[in-house]
């Protein structure tokens, strides 16, 4: 078996309902994948997974989860990946094509699908769909590229990689521009947590957790699915009411005090990837980024020229200026998130929270995305805290906070790194 070929898909808004993959899939592309026709294939992907969710929450169509009687929702993000391949196998394919099949696994997750990958590349050709380099499978050894579409470009992996993979450093335009006013945090301890336990149910999540996060400081929360991260960003940006009853001091006042969960949500700078979802007017980049000031969903208020200047100083550093009244939507991917953590930084919050921001990016948007927030950490006193699977090579954390499952919930370990 093993002249079975293996390929991998790059390229620019590569799509999975794009025509080129459901003529794949078909065993109808004869030009390219000429020992593909008249076979059938299977696509393993989050856009797959989503629609066995969706048929699930709609119709109580359990295909993935009949086994184990369990919601496919209720799954860690490594099961649920688990159950859709083992589904999808359960139809005999004669090829399969994954997409980015790595994005959101912890690394013991990483570690068993591609163990389970390898084993299957010796039964069945597989196409592989990346975005990082580093994610490529060691069998593969043909490269296409998909621009728009349309297959550009065909040859060894080696070859591709050394035209199409961007080697030069991304780089920023000048310092990051200072807030209009300052905040008076008065405490030189922003967050703090002191032996706190949470259950849910029966479930322990988190067991003696303790750990400070002080002004300027840039820490990466790290752990496996499901042992608790959500949950400690949820205790401290106001929205998890397992955080009252324990010992958690959030910019100097206990939590549960009698604080409003709104003052605590403005000292603190927030981005998600699934925020993009929130923003589909067409708002300009400038407006995108002016809004922060407003703590508003794009600008439904006239803003001052002070706003504005300020707005375009956080434009010109990321080099997208001449962008500022195109629409945010029409931005690429990473250009989006790099103007939504400018909207999250541009009053300099004592804290900045994000969650998985490079998560589906390709390498080189995911060294922009750490350069500026390499940036920011060190520019500002605002203290980061970026949560992520991931081991971003250019990501230069002070701090990493590591979660670790047991019995009892999830133990806490914090370590200084040497930058």
């Amino acid at each position: 078996m093993s002249n079975i070929n293996h390929t991998a898909l790059n390229g620019e808004n590569l799509a999975m309902n794009l025509p080129i993959i459901n003529q794949i899939l078909k065993g109808n592309c004869p030009d390219y994948f000429p020992e593909l026709t008249g076979k059938k294939g299977v696509l393993f992907s989050n856009t797959t997974l989503a629609k066995f969710i969706e048929e699930e929450y709609l119709h109580e169509v359990y295909d993935l989860s009949v086994e184990t009687k369990r919601s496919i929702r209720t799954f860690s993000s490594g099961e649920q990946k688990k159950a859709l391949l083992n589904y999808l196998l359960s139809k005999k394919p004669d090829f399969l094509i994954v997409d980015n099949p790595f994005d959101a696994l912890d690394v013991e997750s990483v570690k068993n699908l591609k163990q389970k990958l390898n084993s299957l590349s010796v039964e069945m050709p597989i196409i592989q769909v990346f975005k990082r380099r580093s994610d490529l499978l060691p069998f593969i050894s043909h490269a296409m590229r998909i621009n728009n579409g349309k297959i550009v470009y065909s040859n060894g992996i080696e070859k591709y990689l050394e035209k199409y993979i961007p080697q030069n450093p991304f780089k920023l335009n000048g310092l990051i521009p200072s807030p209009l006013e300052h905040y008076n945090v008065k405490h030189d301890e922003l967050i703090r947590f002191k032996n706190v336990n949470v259950n849910y149910g029966d479930r322990k999540i988190l067991s003696n957790i303790n750990w400070l996060i002080k002004p300027g400081d840039f820490w990466q929360l790290i752990g496996p699915n499901g042992s608790g991260k959500t949950t400690m960003l949820t205790m401290i940006n106001g929205d998890n009411p397992k955080a009252f009853g324990e010992n958690i001091e959030l910019f100097g006042r206990k939590k549960g005090s009698g604080e409003n969960v709104w003052q605590i949500k403005k000292l603190i700078g927030y981005f998600t990837p699934s925020m993009m979802e929130l923003f589909k007017q067409r708002h300009s980049c400038e407006q995108m980024v002016v809004s922060g000031l407003m703590d508003s969903i794009g600008l439904y208020s006239k803003a001052s020229d002070l706003q504005l200047h300020l707005a375009q100083k956080w434009l010109q550093l990321m080099g997208i200026y001449d962008k500022k009244d195109r629409p945010f939507i029409s931005l690429s991917q990473v250009k989006q998130r790099m103007v939504l953590i400018a909207r999250a930084m541009i009053k300099h919050p004592p804290l900045l929270i994000l969650d998985e921001p490079s998560t589906g990016l390709d390498d080189y948007s995911a060294s922009m995305l750490s350069t500026l927030i390499n940036k920011m950490a060190d520019e500002s006193t605002t203290a980061i805290l970026y949560v992520s699977h991931r081991n971003e090579p250019d990501l230069k954390p002070q701090y990493i906070y590591s979660l670790k499952p047991t019995k009892n919930g999830s133990v806490g370990f914090a370590k200084a790194l040497d930058i």
